[in-house]
């Protein structure tokens, strides 16, 4: 037998932050040492932090980097372990995203990355080039102050592995393992028993099992070890980096560490047979036939041994079942965490959350109310950081500090019912009752006054006062009495955070927490700059169905019932009166369900679907119940939607990446913010389809002019309001 003991981790590194980097890379490489490891794996740009950006451009993040390393190759970190290690190299003029293989103190190799991550969320030809020359190893000259710290002028740089004396080892980093013809594949024909991945991989609802099965499928049919490694927590982006560093042997997962956590170091372990490795692969007749006339790989040899041999003071680790999150735990915990890191990282004291009483934000409530049971049940088990930041931010004192969730809740997290005269009685007291339930410091405003004021000054200015549509208003006078009452709203929300700190005697500042849902960035069925502009979003990019899934489990096992009856209510904005024959609902405003709106956003963002390919997709879906005519007239009014609303997405709160249909302008769903919301030419084109499925004569754009609340069709200029009335 050949006993390996290996070791992974999940770091929560903070991009440009290298004291708080070396730190975390220097404790885990202890705790990989003192548990025996002979390989300590260590996650993508580990030394910079992944979300560094254009800050990569700058040569300071490269000598950084440098230094940082420079400073773990002076000390015994390395001694008797392989360490890779994360970071940016300059090569030429050429920037390069690099694992870096250390062993006692000398470099053994440097591995660019070949196939660059380059869409959704991700630009790294932005600012690394890929590395192409893939049949050799070139001489890489270290720098100077490098080179005299560890005696060692130059280093292999490239694609190649390490052949130690008894196995062989080799990097693979994060998206290489995703792509057509993984470099793994290669490798383990070259008789690589070991694998490192590398990765800055986030969270994304229900995607680990998408990653897992990559890691397994990598190993089922060549054999080897693949060890994961992953950032965990905010570096400092719209990205939560979920961990869930793992060690797949053959095909089987024998270790893996939590997907969310408060932690900022979680080592994981497993010891393997690099023999069953072996016996696989010559189990296999194709491989051997592969092997035998495989490309040569260019190798480092390292004249030391990583394995032990047989013992039975060592033990096996065993394949595991895999731990997977329900959506709902996705929802509560990823979110949560991230939050926490936030709050921790911006020096403030807490959030401030406008709670209306409906799903949505008493969703950000319930999250908020979740990261502080997982911060009490973090300092139960003995985590010191969690700890010390969390008598910092709640203001602890005389030795003091959180044993209880609502008792902590209540020094970090104020929420507020924004109410009007359109307000309900029954959101005031779901409010109150979910308050209560987290132990938020709870406030009740009146914004009636206000809003009376702006009134009346408008009616000096113009000599007119304007009335809702249910006394007899027009639309353009029902939507400004709308848009004054949120907008009234964002603005009270940041003056409360800011001064109420101040008025009970609290320090520092409350960050404002927004509460609008993907599916309602995809409509634009919010009002620009209303109490959706926050500081930040924990559920921007969450659809509608599973935040209410959410909240059903929420109800459950965080223990906050109030959130069953809050589910069950029809989703409305009350930003217009309540009469006996009419009360505002959020879909008839909209036109369509919520469960309509994610179809579309899949369809349009990861379908990439036009108008007339979305049609086409819709006839075969909803054929069964529609005809191709209502298939036409409900695309036409998503599409006008969408496109008179999308200029809201330029100025969207930063928002927690969840979703993959997600509308967020900054960097994941790039596109133009002034349309011709007419569509002409598209809508001809279903116009002509409808006709020849149904045999329609009558010309569609005429007989669909007016179809959603007597709306009439038509371009409206990009600056114009949109409020929770969708008109």
């Amino acid at each position: 037998m050949r006993l390996l003991k290996v070791a992974t981790c999940n770091l929560n590194q903070w991009a440009m932050d290298f004291d708080c980097n070396l730190k975390n890379i220097k404790q885990s490489i202890n705790l990989a040492k003192q548990a025996g490891a002979v390989i300590r794996h260590g996650p993508e740009l580990e030394i910079t932090g992944y979300g560094c950006e254009d800050h990569f451009l700058e040569l300071d993040t490269i000598n950084h980097g440098w230094e940082c390393l420079k400073e773990i190759l002076e000390g015994d970190w390395t001694d008797g372990i392989l360490c890779s290690i994360g970071m940016p190299v300059i090569i030429g003029s050429e920037r390069y995203n690099c694992q870096v293989l250390c062993f006692n103190r000398k470099i053994i190799m440097i591995r660019p990355k070949m196939w660059l991550a380059n869409d959704g969320n991700y630009r790294e030809l932005r600012w690394f080039t890929a590395w192409k020359h893939k049949d050799q190893l070139v001489d890489f000259q270290l720098p100077c102050e490098i080179a005299e710290a560890i005696s060692q002028k130059s280093v292999p740089f490239g694609y190649g592995y390490a052949q130690f004396l008894d196995t062989a080892v080799a990097a693979e980093v994060c998206e290489e393992l995703f792509t057509p013809i993984p470099p793994h594949a290669e490798l383990a024909l070259n008789g690589v028993e070991v694998f490192l991945n590398a990765s800055g991989s986030h969270h994304q609802l229900r995607k680990l099992d998408v990653r897992l099965r990559a890691f397994i499928g990598a190993t089922h049919t060549r054999g080897g070890v693949y060890i994961y490694s992953n950032h965990q927590g905010c570096d400092g982006g719209r990205l939560y980096y979920d961990g869930c560093s793992c060690v797949v042997v053959n095909g089987e997962v024998v270790a893996q560490g939590s997907q969310f956590s408060l932690k900022d170091i979680e080592v994981v372990l497993a010891q393997v047979d690099l023999d069953a490795v072996a016996s696989l692969r010559g189990s296999i007749s194709s491989f051997q036939e592969q092997a035998s006339y495989n490309n040569t790989v260019s190798s480092v040899l390292v004249p030391y041994k990583l394995c032990q041999p047989f013992s039975m003071q060592m033990s096996l680790s065993s394949p595991l079942k895999i731990n997977y999150h329900s959506p709902e735990e996705e929802i509560a915990f990823g979110p949560g965490c991230w939050l926490w890191d936030y709050l921790r990282r911006s020096g403030a004291s807490g959030f401030l959350l406008p709670l209306s009483g409906g799903a949505d934000s008493s969703s950000v409530a319930a999250i908020v109310g979740c990261m502080c049971q997982l911060v009490v049940k973090e300092i139960d088990n003995g985590d010191e950081q969690v700890k010390a930041d969390a008598i910092r931010i709640g203001n602890y004192t005389d030795g003091q500090f959180p044993t209880d969730s609502k008792e902590f809740s209540k020094r970090i997290f104020y929420t507020v019912f924004m109410g009007s005269e359109n307000s309900s009685e029954d959101t005031k007291k779901r409010a109150k009752e979910l308050a209560d339930e987290i132990g938020s410091w709870h406030l009740d405003v009146s914004i009636d006054g206000v809003v009376s004021a702006l009134l009346s000054l408008f009616q000096t200015l113009t000599g007119k006062r304007p009335c809702y549509k249910v006394d007899g208003g027009s639309n353009i006078e029902n939507l400004g009495l709308q848009n004054i009452q949120a907008r009234i709203r964002m603005v009270l929300a940041f003056m409360l955070a800011s001064l109420l700190p101040w008025a009970h005697s609290k320090p520092g500042f409350y960050l404002v927490l927004g509460s609008s849902n993907v599916d309602e960035g995809l409509r634009g069925y919010l009002t620009k700059y209303d109490c959706s502009s926050a500081d930040i979003n924990p559920i921007g990019s969450i659809s509608k169905q599973d935040l209410r899934a959410f909240l059903r489990w929420a109800a459950i096992h965080l223990g906050y019932s109030s959130l069953a009856e809050i589910e069950a209510a029809p989703p409305t904005a009350e930003l217009e009166p309540i009469r006996s024959n009419y009360s505002q609902l959020d879909e008839v405003d909209m036109g369509m369900t919520y469960e309509e709106l994610s179809v579309y956003g899949r369809l349009r963002k990861i379908f990439r679907c036009g108008p007339v390919s979305m049609f086409k997709n819709l006839c075969y879906r909803w054929g069964s119940r529609l005809s191709p005519l209502e298939v036409a007239d409900k695309v036409k009014h998503f599409f006008k939607y969408y496109s008179i609303n999308r200029h809201k997405m330029t100025v969207l709160t930063p928002s927690y990446h969840a979703e993959s249909y997600s509308p967020e302008d900054n960097r994941f769903d790039l596109r133009q913010f002034l349309y011709n919301s007419r569509w002409p030419y598209q809508f001809r084109k279903m116009d002509e389809l409808v006709k020849e499925l149904d045999g329609n004569e009558v010309a569609f754009g005429e007989a669909s002019k007016s179809r959603v609340n007597g709306v009439e069709m038509g371009v409206v200029a990009a600056g114009s309001g949109d409020p929770k009335s969708g008109l």
